[in-house]
């Protein structure tokens, strides 16, 4: 969602913090701004709605020097994209100002006892009413300013992350966290940084501190980082050394960070297995969930929760651990499933799946699930992320970072790590024979190889791409463990291109969605070799004869379905379990292509976010 910057050190501030804006981008957000402080107590903000290039340029020729700063890209919640409601806010007396990522519940009631003292309001945002609470306890109370954060954040109900400076003080930033990630810099020269996320800090310093929740950071220029909680206790900063590098978070020579990401899934699905399986002995080992073993050896029941392409990534799980595993699973969207009251018992297990490990939701669904005395892990692509520390365990995905919105890598890397998980707790209950298992490691580490195979027709899957730019309208279909691939293919051509696109199971189509079937509507099926491939031929011919289009996902030497299909794409064959990590890579290329040729902005889809930090 919304992205923080801020810097206090021997630098220029604006230099870091439009940098680090722009490496912040892939959050989404529709405007931005800056606050710079200088040691004369000089106060210059800047916002504007828009992206962070219409801020750089509303800001050339505009002093903008200082050494203590902060940015923020606003993804609006309370408030229309506009001007004012753009961060950062100011105090009722202009003298403090703040970013926030997160929601402040109970704003209105606050802001009405403020009015009611006298303040006025500039803006519709929930985060100028905290400012002005701050800035009142402070007044009324003559409180430092850490302590006044701290009595206000005790009055609020909500998520937040915040950086809060104080011009009459330029020496000073506070920061603070609840349910809304923010991580400290700590650089040498005494400089600070603070973001949303590590990208804007790894170009100065790989040493971070992450805040928990309800914790309040205080820097002060040339001194040691000091924190405490909303009680006022100290808590010793625990310093982690950051394993990111720079160029991991750099296009690398391709148009977006999207197809960068795309062609970076063999190397991807490689690091996820790596050091976790080895086929020739017949071995697979996540220590992430060896502690647990006795409670995957007597669980009656798996529940999955993720939202978006995790959750897609969880039903795909639902497939892989029942047939390995004989476990019932259940897949639960984390935003339904923390507000129905589920049962839970205490001998089930809570799956988590989030890339971001900030999952707003799905934190949320992990907290409840924990309170009923369920075991949670978690499976996350960030170290150090919000669910990866909430969880009893899990295993991370060793993606790397996922800048695009639209997610793909981690979707594949998510459900490698369920396999391996689902062959540990298979191989440990015994559910699988041994030429099974063995086969299916050997089958999982030719995956990375296969996956190059596909990337290879990605200008034949560009020229398919070109005839179907213009259709409002998709449908994808797919049958068994290719159904969630579908809805996966639909989510992609959705999320980026706009065009409206829905996933069935090929099953389904007869029961409604063939009556929106002419010669208008291009169907993409998932049609590789398995035990349902005559009934997809079927679904096929049942398409066709109402002159639908149909672009198809077949194995190759496949003739049947060549000589039925308007376009085939060709993919290796692979046991049927691990087809999604096969099946998905060519609707990727699809939607990418699609989407570039029709001008979106294909990293920042409009009105999305990477994180999905607010509820």
């Amino acid at each position: 969602m919304c992205g923080i910057v801020g810097y206090m050190g021997s630098k220029e501030a604006y230099p870091i913090l439009m940098k680090g804006l722009q490496r912040l981008e892939y959050r989404g957000y529709d405007s931005a701004g800056v606050a710079i402080l200088d040691h004369n107590k000089n106060l210059k903000v800047y916002k504007k709605k828009g992206k962070v290039y219409e801020l750089s340029e509303f800001i050339k020729g505009k002093d903008h020097s200082g050494k203590t700063g902060i940015g923020h890209t606003r993804w609006a919640t309370h408030g229309e994209p506009n001007d004012v409601n753009s961060h950062p806010h100011f105090s009722l007396s202009g003298n403090l100002v703040i970013i926030h990522n997160g929601i402040i519940e109970n704003y209105a009631s606050i802001k009405e006892g403020l009015k009611k003292r006298g303040h006025i309001f500039r803006s519709d945002t929930d985060t100028e009413v905290l400012i002005h609470l701050i800035e009142d306890i402070q007044q009324h109370e003559n409180l430092k300013l850490h302590h006044a954060v701290m009595a206000a954040l005790r009055q609020v109900v909500g998520a937040y992350a915040i950086v809060v400076m104080d011009k009459n003080n330029p020496d000073l930033l506070v920061a603070a966290k609840k349910s809304s990630p923010l991580v400290i810099g700590i650089g040498s020269n005494g400089d600070f940084l603070i973001a949303s996320d590590a990208a804007p800090i790894i170009e100065y310093t790989k040493n971070v501190v992450y805040l928990e929740d309800e914790q309040v950071a205080v820097l002060r220029r040339g001194e040691s980082l000091a924190i405490r909680n909303l009680k006022d206790k100290e808590i010793t900063p625990y310093v982690q050394e950051l394993t990111l590098e720079l160029e991991a978070i750099e296009k690398g020579g391709f148009d977006h960070f999207m197809l960068k990401e795309i062609y970076e899934q063999p190397r991807s699905i490689k690091d996820s297995m790596r050091g976790r399986i080895i086929a020739s002995e017949g071995k697979v080992q996540l220590g992430g969930i060896v502690d647990h073993e006795a409670k995957f050896k007597n669980a009656k029941r798996i529940i999955f929760i993720a939202c978006g392409t995790s959750w897609h990534a969880g039903l795909v799980g639902e497939y892989i651990f029942e047939e390995l595993t004989r476990i019932p699973v259940e897949v639960e969207y984390a935003s339904e499933f923390r507000y129905r009251n589920p049962i839970i018992y205490p001998d089930d297990i809570v799956i988590a799946i989030s890339q971001s490990g900030e999952t707003a939701d799905t934190l949320a669904a992990v907290e409840l699930a924990k309170q009923r005395g369920a075991t949670v892990l978690g499976i996350c692509n960030v170290v150090g992320s919000s669910i990866a520390r909430a969880s009893h365990g899990g295993s991370y995905t060793h993606a790397g970072p996922e800048i695009g919105v639209a997610s793909t890598k981690a979707f594949t890397a998510q459900i490698t790590v369920i396999t391996l998980m689902a062959l540990h707790v298979a191989r440990l209950k015994g559910s699988v024979p041994e030429s099974r298992f063995r086969n299916l490691l050997y089958e999982l580490e030719a995956i990375p190889s296969k996956v190059e195979e596909i990337l290879e027709s990605n200008n034949e899957i560009k020229k398919i791409a070109e005839k179907y730019k213009d259709n409002h309208n998709a449908l994808y279909l797919g049958r068994g463990i290719s159904f969630p691939v579908a809805l996966e293919g639909a989510l992609k051509l959705k999320e980026i291109s706009y065009i409206h696109a829905e996933g069935y199971p090929a099953a389904e189509m007869k029961h409604g969605p063939i009556a929106l079937i002419d010669e208008e509507m291009p169907v993409f099926v998932i049609a590789t070799k398995g035990p349902n491939y005559e009934k997809v031929v079927s679904n096929i011919q049942e398409v066709k004869a109402r002159k639908g289009k149909i672009i198809a996902i077949v194995n190759e030497g496949d003739l049947q379905i060549k000589n039925l299909a308007d376009h085939i794409i060709t993919i290796p064959e692979c046991d049927e379990l691990l087809s999604p990590l096969l099946t998905v890579i060519p609707l990727q290329l699809l939607s990418y292509h699609i989407a570039v040729m029709r001008g979106c902005n294909v990293d920042q889809p409009r009105n999305l976010a990477k994180s999905v930090t607010v509820e």
